[in-house]
């Protein structure tokens, strides 16, 4: 437990540090990933497989 708070205070800290305009360039960075048709695509491949191994909509 000590070591997860160690390690969430640390994380804080180093956040804190790299400031808004770092946590807005990750953002959209993540925003132009998950965007982007061949993520997409593969997402929604992934989806269908899910619904037709778990049966999904019976």
């Amino acid at each position: 437990m000590k070591k997860f708070l160690l390690g969430a205070g640390l994380g804080y800290v180093l956040g804190a540090k790299a400031g808004r305009a770092r946590y807005d360039q990750l953002v959209q960075a993540y925003r132009r990933i998950v965007d982007h048709p061949m993520v997409q695509g593969a997402a929604g491949i992934a989806r269908a497989k899910l619904s037709e191994k778990f049966g999904r909509g019976r």
